[in-house]
């Protein structure tokens, strides 16, 4: 059964080997290339003691055909599950291959297993080797720019792509079962992956752990989370605890609104706008009595964020869920393909 599924889809196999080379050839050309400007760059601010604005100061060029390829390998998921898992099933129904094929002493379970199974096999490793291209590519870049936890950026490096890839084919084989048409299971594969990957991502994802709350004075002192934090939410809280809205054109005095401070304090400021609508305090009173009204007044800026260092647990759980999806609708499609009429 083995080799006859090799016979059927090794045509598919050699294209996607091809695809991967040339992925991996733009990778590795502009990777080089990028690596060598970033060492560089940190050899000559080593020299200055300047790496600290390193960030600030400078980006890394790489190329726009590396830049776009990386961008597209968040679509090569949803591509295996759409162009291979999708069809699977669905013209074995089509064109009704499966009454031979479950006519001869191939049982329904086996015939389901090994040709799910070796494709899920195949999709895993197309996720791992674009997530590991794409991860080693994208080093320097997270070096600097210190934002490898941040949406999009953590969609594409590390172990989500192999959860990606092997959840957007189970859905494509899934919807090919039940539908046993190749082009309702291609839209359902695109519009349910798309759907929850959206979902997960802006619902699910920072609720994985517990987030951290840091609170600061505004303006007096700053926080900045350290490393590759996910910032999830931050800006004001007054002497009760809660959240100061800060709207457009709202009046503010070194960070903090004026009408969140004691009458006393306002009678000390004046505020005025700047020509580009931001509120702006102009000190009316001497600053040390404006300043001691600020500490007086209990107004903190908060951020609530994920630590830097929960990146691979939340790499791993994410990872986790979508296989346990996938296993899921691997059940659904054996009880389909098992217990349904041919």
């Amino acid at each position: 059964m083995s080799v006859l599924v090799w016979r059927l889809y090794r045509g598919q196999a050699a294209i996607a080997v091809l695809v991967l080379a040339a992925f991996a050839a733009v990778l590795v050309v502009t990777g080089l290339s990028m690596a060598s400007q970033w060492h560089t760059l940190l050899l000559g601010c080593t020299a200055n003691s300047s790496c600290a604005d390193l960030a600030a100061t400078v980006s890394l060029g790489g190329s726009v055909a590396g830049h776009d390829i990386v961008l597209l390998s968040l679509a090569a998921p949803a591509a295996f599950g759409m162009l291979v898992g999708a069809p699977l099933l669905a013209h074995e129904f089509e064109v009704r291959t499966t009454d031979f094929a479950w006519s001869q002493s191939v049982t329904r379970m086996r015939w389901l297993l090994v040709k799910v199974g070796w494709t899920v096999l195949a999709a895993a490793v197309w996720g791992g080797v674009i997530a590991s291209l794409v991860t080693w590519w994208s080093g320097p870049r997270n070096a600097l720019l210190q934002n490898a936890f941040q949406p999009t950026t953590f969609d594409q490096q590390g172990l989500v792509p192999i959860g990606y890839a092997v959840f957007a084919t189970m859905l494509g084989i899934a919807a090919g079962a039940l539908l046993r048409r190749t082009l309702p299971a291609i839209a359902v594969t695109l519009g349910g992956f798309i759907g929850l990957r959206l979902l997960i991502a802006n619902a699910v994802r920072p609720h994985y752990l517990g987030t951290v709350t840091a609170y600061f004075s505004p303006k007096l002192s700053t926080f900045t989370p350290p490393g590759s934090a996910w910032v999830i939410s931050q800006g004001l809280v007054g002497k009760n605890g809660q959240v100061i809205q800060v709207g457009a054109g709202t009046q503010m005095i070194n960070g903090v609104p004026i009408g969140s401070l004691s009458a006393s304090c306002q009678r000390l400021v004046s505020a005025r706008l700047t020509l580009n609508g931001v509120a702006r305090g102009h000190v009316a009173g001497p600053s040390h009595a404006v300043l001691s009204c600020l500490q007086s007044s209990g107004v903190r800026g908060f951020a609530t964020y994920q630590p830097a260092s929960r990146y691979w647990p939340f790499q791993g759980i994410e990872t986790g869920i979508y296989v346990a999806l996938a296993l899921v609708l691997l059940a659904v499609t054996y009880v389909v393909v098992t217990r349904r009429d041919a």
